[in-house]
């Protein structure tokens, strides 16, 4: 699989959660291991329990490879947090780090730190992964991570209710508009009076970035700076858009919606007060929690088409190889071995629940088994389109604060749209522009 010396085979598990010893290990997984002694550290997370689910793939990888050590690293949950503390590693060009997990905005600032993966691993290997989280890691030719588990977001929605109201789930942005309309006023006509169509992340946050965005790939196809480094804002398209969600707020939306993050339309969605609710996956699990009103009583489909189709916005978490460590090779291999098919497998079926990044294993029928969630990810991620991140690099921050401010201004009735997107043009190419672009 691998293009140098060593190769790392795709590794058959016999069983999911136990371990097996070093001589059954070497017996029963084909794994050719880097040649060596070694020791990898990998810096990692620990939101909920993915850090013990790392640390068990270590210890996979260590039972089939002896001569290497593998060490995770907890790392703070705040990805802004995390950030700063991978920066300070690549300032110093400390070796200290040999695995990276990486935010998937992240790839343009992590470009100058990291290997180039496609000069290790084989164009097979990299082609088992969707095609948008591939192009989303990949910075002026270079693949700078491998995608390890991903997330997008879809549509929630009461199956109770629309069956109450005899609708079908909305597939436009118009059809859900309507939809939450009928539901929201035939619930307030039997006394729920705090009960609304729908809910999603109206705050001034990255969380509306990522609405915005998606409200913008549906329309026209691409996000707010093109992989070319064009901005794609002022087009009538967006305005309407942005048009239609301003007149959401104070009527299918509550007026405090332009001050919700994820929790706070789970809260209102969890409550029973929301026929839908734009979010990320996490939401499943809990809204399906013994103490939820609305335990199965919802699905989850993929969020709502324009002109353009569907377009979540994909997020989720890579392993890049620092170009300062000691033994890329070995690294290489780790992040190879727990990017495989057979460990995502074994991670989605953990507590973690990580959804894969691999579209065959949406087919597998012990994932579908183990949480109905995984047959609805597989049609969200494969429309699943990245933020521009690459294309700004070190600067998405900035682009992205601009972008979320505007529409921010939009959603609160500070400006119109069209203002909106024009003085939003102008500051997005004034940012590539003192990028040289």
């Amino acid at each position: 699989m691998f293009k140098k010396s060593f190769a790392l085979l795709i590794v058959l598990l016999l069983g999911i959660f136990g371990s097996v010893s070093a001589q059954d290990a070497a017996s029963t997984l084909p794994v050719a291991c880097p040649e060596g002694d070694a020791t990898i550290s990998v810096a990692a997370g620990a939101v909920g329990v993915e850090f013990d689910v790392a640390q068990e793939q270590a210890a996979r990888y260590m039972e089939a490879c002896p001569n290497v050590t593998v060490e995770i690293l907890e790392m703070p949950d705040s990805s802004t947090e995390r950030l700063g503390v991978y920066q300070q590693f690549w300032e110093a060009q400390d070796p200290g780090v040999d695995v990276y997990q990486t935010d998937v905005i992240w790839a343009g600032i992590i470009a100058p730190h990291a290997v180039d993966l496609s000069e290790y691993v084989d164009e097979e290997f990299i082609g088992q992964f969707f095609p948008n989280m591939v192009e989303g890691q990949t910075i002026d030719g270079r693949l700078v991570a491998l995608p390890w588990f991903t997330d997008a977001a879809g549509l929630y929605y009461r199956t109770d209710l629309l069956e109450k109201y005899g609708l079908e789930v909305p597939t436009t942005w118009d059809e859900l508009t309507e939809a939450a309309q009928t539901i929201q006023e035939g619930e307030r006509g039997e006394g729920q009076s705090e009960f609304y169509g729908y809910v999603w992340q109206g705050n001034a946050y990255e969380g509306l970035t990522c609405d915005a965005h998606e409200w913008l790939v549906s329309e026209t196809g691409d996000t707010f700076i093109t992989s070319e480094g064009e901005v794609n804002v002022n087009n009538p398209e967006f305005v309407a858009a942005l048009e239609r969600a301003a007149g959401w707020v104070s009527g299918i939306s509550p007026e405090a919606v332009t001050t919700y993050g994820e929790e706070e339309s789970r809260a209102v969605w969890q409550a029973g007060n929301a026929a839908f609710m734009r979010n990320w996956p996490y939401a499943y699990g809990l809204g399906n929690a013994e103490d939820s009103v609305i335990a199965d009583n919802f699905d989850y489909a993929p969020l709502p088409a324009g002109a353009s189709g569907a377009g979540a916005c994909l997020g989720g978490w890579q392993l890049a190889v620092s170009q300062y460590s000691d033994n890329v090779d070995a690294a290489v291999s780790v992040a190879a071995f727990m990017t495989s098919p057979e460990e995502q497998k074994l991670r989605a079926l953990s507590p973690q629940g990580a959804n894969p990044t691999i579209p065959a294993l949406y087919d597998d029928p012990a994932l579908a088994e183990a949480n109905p969630l995984f047959v609805r990810m597989g049609p969200i991620l494969e429309t699943a389109y990245p933020r521009p991140s690459g294309v700004t690099a070190e600067d998405y921050n900035q682009a992205s604060t601009i972008f979320f401010t505007y529409v921010h201004d939009v959603l609160t009735g500070e400006t119109d749209a069209q203002a909106a997107v024009e003085d939003m043009e102008l500051d997005l190419q004034d940012l590539l522009a003192d990028r040289g672009m």
